[in-house]
């Protein structure tokens, strides 16, 4: 079994480390946990890791948010992964910082990223963990605050929930995402599973 997980953000050292980039912070760790890295290739930096017999090809797109689509429809035909085997990682400004929520479908919420794989795969049906990352921004200042960097009291609660993240993806490939989302959606919002 193959499975596709796609961590979205921008790629260039002035975009590393901004909110807009929780997709890549997930996937490094994920691949960290693995004792993987990543290396350039078509479209996205990727990498592969084994789980308990599963193969997690792991990309980062590198054709910026917008064209994400392109990069996760090029892989996901060239390692031959169903759509239902698919996870993408979105950061999500409706959602409080650090909350996370899996949905097996769903519209793209006005994400840029969304709204390129949507697109591309001409489908709202794959699986997406939407990492909150809160809304404290003044109006009109919605793109420096999404492009800005986590301050120090972010980085403390953003530790804990990008392993919690990772613990999702293991999840999602492991029992699927149903009994994924009946775990940690619940646990996201404080009430026990």
């Amino acid at each position: 079994m193959k499975y596709l997980i796609v961590g979205l953000g921008n790629i260039g050292d002035e975009y590393a480390d901004t909110r807009h980039n929780i997709g890549f912070l997930v996937a490094d760790a994920l691949a960290g946990s693995g004792d993987a890295s990543f290396k350039s290739d078509r479209h996205a930096a990727v990498t592969k890791i084994t789980l308990k017999g599963r193969t997690l090809v792991v990309i980062k797109p590198s054709t910026f948010m917008n064209l994400s689509g392109k990069a996760v429809r090029y892989w996901m035909q060239k390692e031959e992964i169903s759509l239902e085997n698919i996870l993408v990682i979105v950061d999500d400004l409706a959602l409080p910082l650090g909350a996370l929520r899996m949905r097996t479908k769903g519209s793209d919420g006005g994400h840029n990223g969304l709204i390129s794989i949507i697109e591309y795969l001409e489908s709202t049906d794959f699986t997406r963990i939407r990492f909150g990352i809160g809304n404290d921004f003044a109006k009109g200042y919605q793109i420096d605050y999404v492009l800005g960097r986590w301050t120090d009291e972010e980085t403390k609660i953003l530790i804990p929930k990008v392993k919690e993240a990772v613990e999702m993806i293991k999840s999602f490939v492991l029992i699927g995402p149903e009994r994924t989302m009946n775990f940690f959606n619940k646990r996201g919002r404080g009430e026990k599973p």
